[in-house]
This record gives structure tokens, C-alpha cells and sequence, in this order.
């Protein structure tokens, strides 16, 4: 009788220590214990030791760091009809413990689905090009319409960040056809703008040459020493075109039809 009574000694010790132990909780620094008195709310506790009173409190830990998430890739449509593969990341953090445990059952889960579905709806109010060019804004708008969705359940979504736009082969054919014919606009159009400015030297050129006519002079002799310079064998040598007018006054007026008449011919008129 005496040995079992130490026996039950022993396990009433044993037992109160397992009890005293368990009523004593570490939290990091960065979590926090939201404490239910009978199934009832009673205070949010921590950093540090704590006390939990065994069958009477429960306690949810809480992590209160930046939590990094990875949205599935998801299939949508855009605006223009073209169907495109998008993935994303998520950045948020709890604010407010009480409402992250009490006000939704699994926040991680609720915010995972709720940053898939508002993806899709609104990358699907956007065209292509502006998907795949105005990144910067559709992240901003991600992330304010998530912070206000998931401002209830005490969470905080610090960015959005669009990390992969995938298409289809013969989508991205398109783009590429469509870039080449951007790039050849360009190229029409700058050839244009040259002509233009060209034309506008070359007009001004004209007129300064045309108040100066030595200036026609000194510009003939600068060709010739160009020309005298290259070792073509062929050289062209450029006359004025006071010298053709001078010529065409010489030859005299020119009337059509003389020239295949022979002397004492006729003309017949009917």
C-alpha cells in the first residue's frame, strides 16, 4: 500500500508539473498569441513569456512578417480577345490579429483565392499592349483593390507584382509582324522628315547662291577639285546653265517640222 501510494504521489507531481509547464508560452518577437477565455475573446498576448491557463484559455499564434505568395498561373481573357497565361506574386502582412482569426477561417487560403479571382477580372478590363507595357499600373491597382477587399480581415497588401505574361505561338508571330511594321513606319517616316529638312537647305542654299553668282563659281571649282581627286577614269564636268541658255539664243528659235522638209517641197493641206 505504501509503494502505491508513492506511485500516486509521484504521478500527481509529475502531472502538476506537466501542467505548470504547459501553462508557460515563448513568442517571438514577431508573432503574437490571440487568447480565447471559454471560447471567448479575451486579449491578444506577446512578444515574450506568457501565461496560459490549461483547459480554461486557447491560444492562436499569429505571424505578424511579410508573407510572400505565389498566384497560380491564370487563364484569362483580355479586352481584345486574346487569350493570355498570367502568373503573380502577392506581398501581405497582418495588421490585426483578433480579425485575422476571428472575422475569416483561413486568411492565407482567403486572400490566395481572393488575389486569383481579382486578376483575372482585372487584367481582363485591360487590352493586350496594355498588359504587356503598362505593368507599373496594373500592379498598383491590384494592390489597392486587395488591400480594401482584405482590409476586414486585418490584413495589410503591401505590392503586386505581375510576373509572367505567356502567349500563344501564333500571338506571338502577330506581335512580331506588327512590330516589323511599326519599325517600317518609322523608317518612312524619318526618310520623310530628311527629305523635308533637305528641301529646306537645299531652298536656302538656292536662294544665297542666287544673290551671289560667284558663289555659283567657287562652287563649279570645288566640284572640279573633288572630281580630280577620285581615280575614276570616268569624269563629268558640270556646265552652268547660263551656258545652255546662251546656246539655245544662238541656235535661234526652233520650229517643229522644218527639219525633214527638202527645198522646193510642199505642204498639203485638205
Amino acid at each position: 500500500m505504501m509503494i502505491d501510494f508513492l506511485y500516486f504521489q509521484l504521478l500527481i507531481v509529475v502531472l502538476v508539473v506537466m501542467l505548470l509547464s504547459s501553462m508557460f508560452r515563448i513568442l517571438r518577437e514577431y508573432e503574437r498569441g490571440v487568447i480565447f477565455l471559454l471560447g471567448r475573446f479575451y486579449k491578444i498576448k506577446g512578444p515574450g513569456l506568457i501565461l496560459v491557463i490549461p483547459f480554461v484559455q486557447q491560444m492562436v499564434r499569429v505571424d505578424l512578417r511579410i508573407i510572400t505568395m505565389d498566384i497560380p498561373s491564370q487563364d484569362l481573357i483580355s479586352k481584345d480577345n486574346v487569350t493570355v497565361r498570367v502568373n503573380a506574386v502577392l506581398y501581405f502582412r497582418v495588421l490585426d490579429p483578433q480579425k485575422a482569426i476571428i472575422n475569416i477561417e483561413n486568411y492565407l487560403e482567403a486572400t490566395s483565392q481572393l488575389a486569383q479571382t481579382t486578376m483575372r477580372s482585372v487584367l481582363g478590363q485591360h487590352e493586350l499592349d496594355e498588359i504587356l507595357s503598362a505593368r507599373d499600373t496594373l500592379n498598383t491597382d491590384l494592390q489597392r483593390i486587395l488591400d480594401q477587399s482584405t482590409d476586414n480581415w486585418g490584413i495589410k497588401v503591401t505590392a503586386v507584382e505581375i510576373k509572367h505574361v505567356d502567349l500563344d505561338e501564333s500571338m506571338i508571330r502577330a506581335i512580331a509582324r506588327q512590330a516589323e511594321a511599326e519599325r517600317s513606319r518609322r523608317a518612312k517616316v524619318i526618310h520623310a522628315t530628311g527629305e523635308l529638312e533637305a528641301s529646306k537647305q537645299l531652298l536656302e542654299a538656292a536662294r544665297i547662291l542666287g544673290q551671289q553668282p560667284e558663289a555659283i563659281q567657287l562652287r563649279y571649282l570645288q566640284t572640279l577639285t573633288e572630281v580630280s581627286s577620285d581615280n575614276s577614269k570616268i569624269i563629268v564636268f558640270p556646265l552652268p546653265m547660263e551656258l545652255g541658255r546662251i546656246l539655245q539664243k544662238i541656235a535661234g528659235p526652233y520650229q517643229p517640222g522644218t527639219e525633214d522638209k527638202e527645198p522646193g517641197s510642199s505642204t498639203e493641206i485638205t
